[in-house]
């Protein structure tokens, strides 16, 4: 079993910045992709930023050269910093983990959600 827990969400000023962090943890003998997505109300959940264990990454067109994802693989760790954030960005941000337990099995494992607001 592994458990993804988001945090560093909040309600923030157009313009200004936050930091998400998201912590795997159990049954982990690797991490591939892991990322976030994110979802606003009455719409579908969409890929915001996501790295792979070597480093590539990938990122929605809506918040390239804004948004930086990094990630500390010895600690099954992801960040996402968030700048010159817009109210269209918010949404309840969910993190991602492609993990492999020690039977090799992959699996998908999804955080709880947190939520970002941006409004003056």
């Amino acid at each position: 079993q592994v458990q993804v827990v988001e945090s560093g969400g909040g309600l923030v000023q157009p313009g200004g910045s936050l930091r998400l962090s998201c912590a795997a943890s159990g049954s982990i003998f690797n991490i591939n992709v892991m990322g976030w997505y994110r979802q606003a109300p009455e719409k579908e959940r969409e890929l915001v930023a996501v790295m792979a264990s070597d480093g590539s990454t990938k990122y929605a067109d809506s918040v390239k050269g804004r948004f930086t994802i990094s990630r500390d693989n010895a600690k099954n760790t992801v960040y996402l910093q968030m700048n010159s954030l817009k109210p269209e960005d918010t949404a309840v941000y969910y993190c991602n983990a492609d993990s492999r337990d020690y039977s090799g099995s992959w699996n998908s494992y999804w955080g709880q959600g947190t939520q970002v607001t941006v409004s003056s």
